[in-house]
């Protein structure tokens, strides 16, 4: 029930969202690929039909079987507590998930999310099929729904869902308040307390030489509070020019297929990441044409 209900209340969101892209007539600006399309669609689907209720099937069963008597021990926090509890077990563990995907050893299960060259709510799960599986909070979230935390969770994902839709919405929404004056205030706050766009597009940068691009830090998925807090946060108030991968550029996309069940499937690409021993190309490692014949480099980290 909790899963379906979460379902539909995203649903509804992104297409909410959607709405605003259209009418605003970004998606024109996209120039996405059919494997583009296919990568963000199956892994939308497969994230809401398979991976979380797979998590939260087998955490309940295993909570049933570890700890019978705990079923709704929980249930009787109040509201706020349980807020925190959800804050540090799903958004403080993603925030160090994701960042540990910028290494070299998991980054092959996260760079399907950075090989968008636009952004979007489309790329919001755009992700390596086991990226989800693996995520630490999703299998907390388990834990605490079995606990009693059923009700609180649904509250608690409909906001992080519409910051995390909202963050990778190609309509930059935190825009006016940089604009307007007597609003810089509430920016001020706002900005460092849940992800914007300006924050996460800077995660998605193409290039940090801008001054911009941010992509070793930002990590932040609903509370941008975790970045401050743990050295890796920048506020710059502004919107890279692109977003997407260098090594994209250079040696051509990898298929949504790769991209989407590596190690499954492993790349047939002249450098990829995405093969045993494979390591992600650092443009700041090779310049000039030598670029079109880049060694393997170090990860983004």
């Amino acid at each position: 029930m909790v899963n379906l209900v979460q379902n539909i209340v995203l649903v509804t969101i992104i297409l909410v969202f959607a709405v605003l892209e259209i009418r605003s007539r970004k998606h024109e600006h996209f120039h996405a690929t059919s494997d583009d399309t296919k990568l963000e669609l199956f892994m939308f689907l497969a994230l809401l039909a398979v991976s979380q209720p797979f998590i939260f099937a087998v955490t309940a069963k295993l909570s049933a079987l570890a700890m019978p008597e705990q079923r709704d021990a929980w249930a009787h926090l109040p509201w706020w507590a349980m807020g925190a509890i959800l804050l540090v077990a799903d958004d403080m563990t993603q925030y160090w998930w994701h960042r540990v995907s910028h290494s070299p050893l998991l980054w092959p299960l996260h760079r399907a999310h950075h090989t968008a060259h636009y952004m979007s709510i489309r790329i919001t799960y755009r992700n390596n099929f086991f990226y989800y599986l693996m995520m630490p909070g999703l299998w907390a979230s388990g834990v605490l729904i079995y606990l009693g935390f059923g009700n609180a969770y649904l509250v608690y994902i409909v906001v992080k869902l519409a910051v995390i839709l909202g963050a990778h919405s190609a309509v930059p929404w935190d825009a006016p308040l940089y604009r307007v004056r007597w609003l810089h205030p509430l920016a001020w706050v706002l900005e460092r307390t849940v992800v914007t766009p300006a924050t996460h597009w800077a995660h998605h940068a193409l290039t940090n030489d801008d001054g911009i691009g941010h992509y070793k830090g930002n990590f932040g998925n609903l509370l941008f509070v975790w970045d401050l807090l743990f050295g890796s946060a920048k506020i710059t108030r502004r919107y890279p020019p692109k977003v997407g991968l260098q090594d994209d550029l250079v040696f051509g996309k990898e298929r949504w297929f790769v991209e989407m069940f590596y190690p499954l499937i492993h790349s047939r690409r002249a450098h990829s990441a995405l093969v045993p021993g494979g390591r992600a190309y650092a443009e700041a490692e090779v310049d000039g044409d030598a670029r079109q014949e880049a060694p393997a480099a170090v990860s983004k980290t």
